[in-house]
Parts: C-alpha cells; structure tokens; sequence
C-alpha cells in the first residue's frame, strides 16, 4: 500500500488557507443557523440560537478537531480496543467492561444538568454528524486513521459519560501500602510514608493473606486505565519502516505505574483566587493551570459557548459537553485535585464447593456473573466472563487459595463521569449557585475555587466521600460485612470557605482543610509536598497590587523551595576536588531560581536526585523499593534532622552523603555534556527539555514522527516549582493549559493550550501554540463579539439540511 498522506496534506493546507474567510456547510440535525468564529490560536467562539444547537455545534465541531483523539476515546470507552491492536488489548477491554457504568443512562445524565440527557444527546448528535460527513469522505480523514486502516465509529451517550479517563483514586497505592504493611510492619510505614494530617492504622486484618497480596490482582484494573500504545505491527502494511524494541515499551509501563504509585507526590495543579484588594484592576482575580501529562494533541480543549441562557468560555476535555475550568458572564472558576478516596479493595473467601459464592457475613452470597464477548484483530473473539460482588467489579481470582478481590468505587454511583457537573458550573451567577453546582461534581476530588465580578471570591472541596468508620481505607481489607461504608458525605459539606478575611486562597493539592473541620472520616491522609503552594503564597501574599502580567510570571514561575531547605546545609560540607567544591559555593550564592540558562539549577537538580536515591537507600529496605518512594518532605526531613541511620555521628554522616551526593551529581553533568560547566545550562536538549509525543510515534518511521510529535524545547522548574515541569529530562507532565481572568473586564484574559488546539498534524492549529508555551508565553482569550471578530481567522456557518 503507497500512503497518500502527503497530497492529502497539501490539499488541507490549501483547503484551510481557502477558508480563513468564510465557510458554508450543511449539517443535517440542527435546528437553524449556527456560527462559528475560530480565532487566530484555534478557539472556536460558538453561537446559536438554541440550547440544542449550541451543544450539537460544540460536539461537531470538537470532533472535527480532534477526531482521531475521538476515536481512541470511543474505543477506551466502550471496550473495543482489541479490534483494532488484537489480543494484547484484550485485557484491557476486558477491564473496562468490568468497570462501565450499567446503571440507569437517564438519571446519570439528568444528574449533571436539568436538561443534561438533552444536552449531552445533542452533544453525541454533533460528534455523529462530523463522523457522517468524515466518513463519507475518508480521504479527508486525519493520517492516523489512514495509518491504522480504520475509519471513525459512532458515539452513544454511554461513551460521553465513561469513566476512564478520570482522576479516580488511590487503589494502586492502597494495595502497594498493604504490601508494604506486610513486609515491614504498620510502624515502619508510617515512619516513610508522609501522612497527616492524621495518623491513619494501617495494620492489616488477621483475616487477610498478606502473602497473596504480592499477586498482580489489579492488572484489569490498570489495563483500562493505562494510556493506549501503539507499535509498528499495528499499521497497515507499508505504512512504517520503524522497529520498536519491546523494552521501550516495558520501561513506559515501569514508569506509569511508578506514577500510579507516587500520584500524592507527582500530582500537580495550581490555582488561586484573589480579591479586588490585591488587584490592579481592583477586581478579583482567578488563576489556574492544571498539571498533566503532556499529549499532542493536547489534553484539554478551548471553546466559547455562546446561546440561550449561555456565555462561557474556558477549556476542559474535547469529548465532554460544556466548560470545566473559566468564566461566564457573572463569576470565574478552576480546580486543582483534592485528595479524596473513593476507591477500597475487598478481599473474600470463595466457598471451595463454588468460586462464583463469597463469605459475607455468616453465609455465602452468589456474585453477578455476565459474559461480554470481545472482537480482536488477526484472532478469534474472546468470550469473557465478568463477576460483581455486592461490593463491586470483581479484578481478581485465586481459585487455590480461594480467594477473590474486588474494587468498590464511589464513581460507578450515578454522577462519578469526570467534570461533566461543570454543565451547572457553566450557568452559575454567584458563589452560592456555584456551590449548588459543586454538590453534584462527584469526581475527581477537586479544589474548586470561584471570583465573580461582585467582588466574591470562594473555595470549595468536591468529590464523593465515603464515610469509614472504623479503618482508613488506606490497606486492603475482607470483604466478609465489618468494613462497609456508611454512606457518603454531602458535598456541599466538604470544606469550603467565602470571601476568606486575607482576600486570598490558594490551593495546589497540599493539605488545605481548615483544622477545625468536623467530618474526618471523608478526608485523606496523603496529599502533594507543600513547596507550590507555599512559594505562591510567598508571591501574591506581599502587599502588592498584582497585575494579570503578574500572575502569569507567578504561574511559570521556576523557583525552587526544596533548594532552599538543602542548599544551606552545604555550607559546613567540605569537598577535596577542586571543581566540585567551586561549584558547592556556587550554590551557595545561588538565588534557587530553576532558569534554562542556569549552571547551578543543573548543578542542583542531579545533587536533588542523588540525594533522593540515598535518603531512599538509607529509610526504605531494598524489598520495598519497586513499591514506595518517599516524599521530598520526608527525604528534607531526614536530611534537616539526622538520626541513626546516617551512623554513629549522624551530622558527620549527613554531611557525608551531602558532598558524596554532591560529587556523583558533577561526575555525571561531566559525562553527559562535557568537563567544562558553562556548557551545563540546565535547559537544553541534553538536559532538562521538551518533546511532546504523539500516541503513534513510536510506531512510525522518522519522517512521519517529524510530522506528529512536537519540539524539541528548553525548559526550566521541575515537579516542586510553581511551573511545574516534571522530575524527568524530558518535562513529561505539567501544565499544558493554562487560564487567567480579571473578572472586571471578561475580555482581559490570558490562555494557553499547548501545542495546539487542533489533533490534526496537518491543521495550522495542531502545534502553533508550541513555541509561545515552551517560551511560557500566554494569548488573549477575548469574550466580547467585538474582540472576537478582531481576531477571528475562520468563520464557518452551520446550516441546517
């Protein structure tokens, strides 16, 4: 097969070029008229005459831009990716159809919305009419379809309300925690770990075999929930050259399961709400950049919803109606993760006599059993056999020993799709309203915070809480009838506070609840170290009027706290090699500041990493360390306060793995770029930098991967800066999109969404936004029909057939 993929490039960049002016299209299932504005950075601006309308023409034309990205979800959603990548993705699609929400479709989608069933059926009504028109048209279709020899399927609400995607809990570290337990007892564990700001009991029950423990009991699990990969044998023939070795492949699966089990540590988004007091414009402000892993396409998706009874503009995920992080016409919101646990592993004994009956209580009760049956590509379909106990998905058999486990989620309640209660967010018109809103945002756990133009500001904590009497849900535990929820909390009350006396709340997934706060049993025990949002408070707290300018250099802002715990206990350390030392004083005159231009951030960052790797090889046993690493609170704790471990003399001893630290850091910056450190700029491509993967890049031969991934760009921060750019070389999460509004004037807003809006690499939008990120540069989001039309480079009218 020859690919055509390059005419058909040249055809779209004329075809977009064409119509920058004006563009015409029938579109059968409106009900009038529908235009739509694409400014210059790829925001469609989006008015109707009908609430129909409006969300039809937001699923069409989010389709048209991210149809492949689509596609992929459809099939993470409804179970059928084995039939496109075959029988390495039958687990997978195994794993979903254990956990796809089977209840009531109607109350799922009423509960986000009054007219939510409505709404989110229009919505799937537009994605459906832009999989018509590319279907017809499949020549027209983005190279991934062509590249995989598929075309794009259609959409049912069922896929818009899936759960896959979504920030959904602490299973994974809760069956590590278990083993831990197991292995080196309850009191250990707490040492390491950094839980508070209550002690939770970890012991594990008597009735629990914590031998068993160490089986791969949520491989269903992690299947539907890991990232689709693609290789070489899944392209049509001829449509790749490339050879991808399987341990690449191993080592991006170690790497996403670390991240599963160190989410309280890696976890990051940022946001703050200030008032007029604080302001130039003497007006509230709301900032947000949630911190993800970067994608092209991007993650999220920019859009303007303009119709009866809506005007709002923001960003969220392009396959979910309305906007989860921005502003309408009254008030202005963004999230950051709360840490909530709404998910427990139940272990039960099966009854020898039938694997299918479990010990609860003082009988056996019968699970669900329900036979799905999977399509694969090149292979036989698979018949799979899928049990629920009354707890939940059953993950996990082991018929010897007779066991069984199962996950209880607070997500497959009416309500657990991600973000979708934003649609209620969306018409808000005061902080009360807002709050209303919130109580029926059932996942992720988020800091919801709120400014409106009234002068308002306000915080509130959302997600569904299962209340646990009597354990921390933090070990797994049987499922024989003594641990049962008792019901969950109301969301409306989890923590919250209005117009706090100092004009200013900021979360960035640290520890906010108020000490005076009631209900504990709905709070976790493992939140993010405290450095982002420490430094942001250090910034907006000052006494300043702070401009929008401001607020955008504090959201890119690269200064480094851990540095400043660290650095000073170098100054006693002393060091023989000459360089080495040169370069300890250098950091000592340092100003901590993370900047792509910086020796001494080189210089620090391997001196932080080292000094992780020892601190974890001195507190945590050899067995343990696949399972856990610590916190960089725990490893400044240990290095600040030294105990035995270090030795006999514990000051001597820290100060010995200081400068041995030290020294293995230079040794390598040597290596890596060379015996001369003016060449050891911390950003650069040897060294801390950016390249933003397409899903298929590891499939495809070097001239189609120049096509589909995006960069290379210096960076500067880590995972501990304010801009948070990843504990990786190459910066693999952070914040793509980013968003900052003055709710004096709606047009006086600042956006970013990297590397572009559009999923198509041949679209000008797919990576124009790359350069003005990677720069930590921001565009305007205008709101006003004026400042739209200022800047307006495409406008399409939608008409009805």
């Amino acid at each position: 097969m020859r690919l055509h993929w390059l005419p058909t490039l040249l055809f779209l960049i004329l075809g977009w070029a064409l119509t920058a002016q004006n563009t015409h299209l029938n579109v059968p299932g409106l009900d009038a008229p529908v235009e739509i504005l694409t400014d210059q950075w790829g925001v469609a601006h989006i008015y109707a005459t009908t609430e129909h309308d409006l969300f039809f023409a937001q699923g069409f034309y989010a389709a048209r831009d991210r149809l492949f990205q689509f596609e992929i979800w459809r099939r993470q959603a409804t179970g059928t990716v084995a039939e496109i990548l075959g029988p390495r993705e039958v687990k997978r699609d195994l794993g979903t159809r254990l956990f796809m929400f089977r209840g009531d479709i109607e109350a799922e989608m009423q509960h986000y919305h009054p007219r939510g069933a409505q709404i989110i059926r229009a919505f799937v009504d537009g994605v459906n009419a832009c999989v018509r028109q590319m279907r017809a048209n499949p020549a027209n279709l983005p190279i991934e379809f062509e590249l995989l020899g598929i075309l794009p399927g259609f959409w049912t609400p069922e896929v818009v309300i899936s759960r896959h995607q979504g920030l959904l809990g602490n299973i994974n570290q809760e069956l590590n925690t278990g083993r831990l337990v197991a292995m080196l007892g309850p009191e250990k564990v707490q040492q390491i770990h950094w839980f508070h700001p209550r002690k939770p009991e970890l012991a594990l029950d008597p009735a629990i075999n914590a031998e068993r423990l160490h089986d791969d009991i949520l491989e269903l699990y992690n299947a539907f929930r890991r990232p689709v990969r693609f290789r070489p044998e899944d392209l049509v023939a001829g449509a790749t050259d490339a050879h991808l070795d399987v341990r690449d492949l191993a080592d991006e699966d170690a790497a996403w399961k670390r991240s599963m089990q160190e989410s309280a540590d890696w976890l990051g988004s940022n946001n703050w709400v200030v008032d007029g007091r604080h302001t130039s414009s003497g007006y509230p402000v709301m900032a947000n950049d949630p911190h993800r892993t970067l994608a092209a396409p991007s993650l999220r998706y920019m859009t303007h919803l303009i119709g009866p009874g809506w005007n709002v503009i923001g960003g969220g995920e392009p396959e979910i109606p309305g906007i989860s992080i921005g502003h309408n016409a009254h008030g202005a919101w963004g999230l950051t993760v709360f840490r909530t646990d709404a998910e427990d592993l139940y272990v039960y004994q099966t009854n020898p006599d039938d694997p299918d009956q479990y010990r609860y209580r003082d009988g056996w009760r019968k699970m669900v059993v329900r036979e799905e049956t999977i399509q694969v590509k090149n292979a036989d379909e698979v018949t799979a056999t899928l049990k629920y106990t009354h707890h939940g998905p059953v993950v996990y058999e082991d018929p010897e020993h007779h066991l069984a486990y199962a996950v209880r989620c607070g997500w497959l309640e009416i309500g657990g799709s991600p973000y979708l209660a934003s649609l209620r967010m969306n018409q808000a018109e005061n902080f009360a309203a807002f709050r209303d809103a919130c109580n029926y945002s059932n996942i992720p756990g988020e800091n919801m915070i709120w400014a409106d133009r009234a002068g308002n500001i306000g915080w509130q904590a959302v997600g569904i809480a299962p209340l646990r009497r009597s354990w921390s849900g933090l070990v797994p535990v049987p499922g024989d009838g003594r641990y049962e929820w008792d019901g969950y909390l109301p969301i409306i009350e989890k923590p919250h506070v209005f117009n706090p006396p100092g004009g200013i709340f900021i979360t960035a997934n640290e520890n906010v609840t108020p000490p005076g706060y009631q209900h504990w049993d709905a709070i976790g025990y493992s939140w993010s170290d405290p450095f982002r949002g420490d430094r942001l408070a250090e910034l907006l707290d000052n006494g300043r009027k702070h401009t929008l300018a401001d607020m955008a250099r504090y959201q890119t802002d690269y200064l480094s706290v851990p540095a400043r715990h660290l650095i000073p206990l170098l100054e006693h350390v002393t060091l023989d090699e000459h360089q080495t030392d040169s370069l300890r004083r250098a950091l000592l005159g340092w100003d901590g500041v993370l900047d792509r231009s910086s020796v001494e951030a080189s210089v620090y960052v391997g001196w932080e990493a080292e000094l992780r790797r020892r601190t974890e090889e001195l507190y945590v046993p050899v067995e343990a360390r696949d399972l856990f690493s610590p916190q960089m609170s725990k490893v400044i704790e240990w290095l600040t306060f030294p105990d035995g471990a270090f030795g006999p003399d514990p000051l001597e001893g820290r100060d010995r793995l200081l400068g041995e630290a030290l020294v293995t850091a230079v040794d390598w910056l040597r290596e890596r770029l060379g015996s001369n450190p003016r060449s050891w700029q911390y950003g650069q491509e040897r060294l801390k930098h950016v390249v933003i993967r397409h899903p298929l890049s590891r499939a495809v031969n070097d001239s189609v991967r120049a096509l589909l991934d995006v960069g290379i760009a210096p960076r500067g921060g880590n995972a501990y800066t304010v801009g948070n750019t990843s504990n990786n070389l190459n910066q693999s999460s952070g914040a793509s999109f980013r968003i900052i509004v003055d709710t004096g004037d709606w047009d006086q807003c600042l956006a970013m969404n990297s590397p572009g809006q559009a999923g198509d690499p041949h679209h000008p939008h797919y990576r124009n936004l790359f350069d003005l990120w990677a720069a930590d540069r921001f565009f305007p989001l205008f709101f006003s029909r004026e400042k739209v039309e200022s800047v307006t480079s495409q406008r399409i009218l939608l008409r009805p057939r």
